[in-house]
């Protein structure tokens, strides 16, 4: 009997629809520290000619002030999208005066929570709400763990393509709930085999002394005196070092239908947390958090991956998902890959294209209890133990060694590859495919173990190392070539968004207490 999977394969190899998965769109979200020249964060404000992080569409900041984040437009070319990450990269390393850009995704030196400044978005009501959000991220997870960086990618099919899947399937529901249910599908059997990526692309594996408490190393080995590492961790950031705690342990956010994802999402935001209540939501009239629940909003969930959609000005992320469906998913397992200047490559690009696109075209049935902790095992032992000589996984059919299943799982991709390659004119996404079956078939080739090889063989801490490398990275990005137009055009995207933010001040009158009174009233 012919499998859902091969029905779909068979329906885009027809000439009428090979062309169609050209029009898949990304976008990638990187985040980088900046430092000091001797490798400590800066304690600088925002470079004034970057404009303000509020309002520019494409240079803010994550958690700190020091924390950069580039977002870039949406393109449908991978090597577009590089191409304006690069200039993002340029345009920031020409303004950074005597700092550099972090080059990996555990931090550089931490000195002490007083010296991880918080972010600083302005007098606005969404200026200061965005900075309390930050204050409650400090006192529930500890300022540390909120100066690791990642790369977030962000993807979504031709609505062409969800077309013809709904004419083949013969749907009675509307184009955007069977988009919807797509993209959820892929969001499940992202949840099954996402162990692949941080296996393939996993990139921390060891992390300085200075990030955790003194005197506890979280069972983490010392490399030297002032690097911390585990010997087949191919993601610390992805750990429980990184992005776990108590109280989101306990949430079953469930990704098997839309409005069972956003009531569990929104239950979490409604949910009071007792230690989170102790703490309470002011001080002498000070701002500690923006409320005492599980979640404060959204964004604080924690997860590998997550359904969004363009919400309008004031809209909150789960109404815009109830109001009009799925438009696009956000990857969120990914590490800077300090081997990468822009922190990943384009055949690390193509390969989640396949990944992605398998993810949505195959059978993808609802998870629960069983498959939903093998999934979770799974991810877990491949960022600890990745690497590991034997290491199993738990599959639906019983134990397989990591290389093994990671081979058939490629194997089972290519004719996706292909796909993408005739619809693109390109050999490129068959050549990333081989890659990764090099990395499988030798663990020397993954970034994690490349990294641990350095820092092993040129007898360097990772400070150290990253040093050297994000100079580098910004020396070079700072020599990129930039004609005046393109360099006129970032010069008036910064005085814009001064322009906007004073705006916004100007007109925001309300007080900040009933701003966010009805901000969490609203349906």
């Amino acid at each position: 009997m012919t499998s859902l999977y091969e029905q779909r394969l068979h329906l885009f190899q027809q000439t009428s629809n090979q062309k169609l998965f050209s029009g898949i769109r990304h976008g990638i979200e990187r985040e980088g520290l900046r430092v000091t020249p001797d490798a400590r964060l800066s304690q600088t404000e925002h470079p004034e000619a970057l404009g303000k992080t509020l309002t520019h569409p494409y240079i803010t900041t994550d958690y700190s002030e020091a924390l950069l984040e580039f977002i870039t437009p949406v393109y449908c070319k991978v090597n577009d999208v590089l191409g304006f990450l690069e200039e993002l990269h340029a345009h920031t390393c020409r303004n950074m005066e005597g700092e550099y850009l972090w080059a990996g995704s555990m931090p550089a030196i931490l000195e002490g929570d007083k010296k991880i400044p918080i972010g600083r978005y302005g007098s606005s009501n969404p200026g200061k709400m965005k900075s309390v959000y930050r204050e409650g991220l400090a006192h529930r997870y500890g300022k540390p763990m909120q100066t690791i960086a990642g790369i977030h990618y962000n993807f979504s099919l031709p609505k062409e393509i969800w077309e013809v899947l709904q004419a083949n399937q013969q749907g009675s529901s509307s184009l955007d709930d069977f988009q919807s249910e797509g993209y959820l599908a892929l969001i499940r059997n992202f949840r099954r085999y996402s162990w692949l990526l941080m296996y393939l692309f996993g990139a921390s594996p060891a992390v300085d002394k200075s990030f955790v408490p003194e005197g506890n190393n979280s069972g983490l080995e010392e490399l030297d005196d002032k690097t911390l590492f585990l010997p087949w961790a191919t993601s610390l950031r992805m750990s429980d070092l990184g992005y776990t705690n108590n109280a989101q342990s306990s949430l079953d956010i469930c990704y098997n239908t839309l409005p069972e994802y956003v009531s569990s999402l929104e239950k979490a935001i409604r949910t009071p947390y007792e230690p989170y209540e102790a703490l309470g939501v002011k001080k002498d009239g000070k701002y500690l958090q923006l409320n005492t629940n599980v979640l404060q909003i959204e964004n604080e969930y924690y997860s590998n991956i997550r359904p969004k959609r363009v919400a309008s000005r004031g809209e909150k992320p789960v109404d815009a998902l109830r109001r009009a469906g799925v438009e696009y998913i956000e990857v969120r397992c990914m590490d800077i890959n300090p081997f990468e200047p822009l922190g990943l490559s384009a055949t690390d690009a193509h390969f989640l294209d396949v990944f992605l696109s398998f993810c949505a075209l195959h059978e993808s049935p609802e998870i629960a209890g069983d498959e939903c902790r093998r999934a979770t095992s799974n991810f877990a032992v491949t960022v600890a133990e990745g690497r590991k000589p034997g290491l199993l996984l738990q599959s639906e059919q019983g134990d397989i060694a990591l290389p093994e299943w990671g081979s058939q799982l490629i194997d089972n991709m290519m004719p996706i590859a292909e796909l993408l390659d005739k619809a693109n004119d390109t050999t490129d996404f068959t050549a990333a495919m081989a890659v990764q079956l090099e990395k499988l078939a030798d663990v020397e080739q993954t970034p994690s173990a490349k990294l641990l090889r350095e820092l092993k063989d040129n007898k360097q801490g990772y400070i150290d190392w990253l040093t050297e490398l994000s100079k580098k990275y910004s020396g070079d990005f700072s020599k990129v070539p930039m004609n005046e137009e393109r360099k006129a055009y970032f010069t008036k995207l910064a005085q814009e968004s001064l322009i906007d933010q004073q705006q916004l001040e100007a007109s925001d009158t309300s007080d900040f207490d009933e701003f966010l009174k009805n901000y969490f009233e609203k349906n």
